[in-house]
């Protein structure tokens, strides 16, 4: 059943649009990225609070952080196409903006519990969030500025959310990991920003895919995932350079049979094929995820 059929089910009309411009189809992905950050942090030996940890993070970080995020960049936006994550939206309700910003306050209290360096991260992401979307500044629509702001907060700091929530210091490991998925990200953002040129041409938003055009946004996203991709290989072979590390390099091999493919394709592919792109990059993000948390993670193939 569609996330839209089930809800009109079980709520008030007038709620569902709030609930939908959460992107609650966004939640899995959010919780996932950040996950791997935990995991890496922690192996996978799980006491009570050490679940508690996990579930407080993921709560706070996907459905109050980024569902606020997502919902107020929506009011701001007001599009009629379909957009990441919700297809066919609805018309963004009137207090959307206001129940974002609750959300994202509502975290706060959960985020202090966590410890200092969770509750400066989440603290970080929603000014970030309120920067990306709310004019003024709006950096969405500046060129350079959007992809800035997506690579550090969904990027670095969504995985380092994991991290930080077992309150856990700063090592070379994660160093070197979240400046790979900021860069990994800087690749993937103008994927997502590809199917809606037009319609972000005719808003007038100044995006990065809409100021190097489709081929040279393919270009910039190679560019960016082969850098992501150093950092990750880089702190392998210092670090974790065992039979467990191949599928980092798995990982590249799909980021670059997917991006070559698209980049043939760039001329006379159209909408439809742009979004599952989209989509497709997504999965390969989440096999990176899996392959990082394979590679590096405590407590795990011991005997490889």
């Amino acid at each position: 059943m569609k996330i839209r059929t089930f809800l009109t089910k079980i709520l008030p009309d007038s709620w569902v649009p709030y609930i939908l411009h959460l992107r609650p189809r966004a939640w899995p992905i959010v919780a996932a990225h950040m996950s791997a950050g935990f995991f890496l942090a922690n192996g996978f030996t799980f006491g009570a609070d050490t679940l508690k940890q996990w579930l407080i993070a993921v709560v706070t970080w996907t459905i109050l952080g980024n569902g606020g995020t997502l919902a107020i960049n929506s009011y701001y936006d007001q599009d009629e196409g379909d957009i990441g994550y919700l297809d066919n939206p609805p018309e963004p309700p009137k207090y959307l903006h206001i129940v974002s910003i609750i959300l994202m306050l509502i975290g706060i209290p959960l985020a202090v519990y966590l410890g200092q360096r969770y509750f400066i991260t989440y603290t970080v992401c929603a000014v970030l969030s309120l920067l990306y979307s709310v004019p003024p500044f709006r950096a969405k629509a500046r060129a350079g500025f959007d992809v800035v702001i997506n690579s550090i907060g969904y990027g670095g700091l969504t995985f380092y959310a994991g991290w930080a929530a077992l309150n856990k210091p700063l090592e070379p490991t994660i160093v070197n990991v979240v400046f790979g998925f900021m860069f990994l990200f800087a690749g993937f953002y103008p994927l997502t920003q590809i199917y809606q040129m037009e319609e972000d041409r005719e808003r007038g938003d100044d995006t990065l895919a809409v100021r190097l055009d489709k081929r040279n946004a393919l270009r910039f996203a190679t560019g960016a995932v082969v850098i992501g991709f150093i950092f990750f290989v880089g702190e392998t072979a210092a670090r974790y350079l065992e039979l467990r590390s191949l599928g980092i390099l798995f990982s590249l091999f799909l980021w670059g049979i997917f991006l070559i493919d698209w980049y043939k394709k760039h001329a006379v592919a159209d909408i439809a094929y742009e979004k599952r792109g989209f989509y497709k990059a997504l999965w390969i993000w989440a096999i990176t995820d899996i392959s990082i948390v394979l590679a590096m993670a405590p407590y795990l193939f011991r005997s490889i």
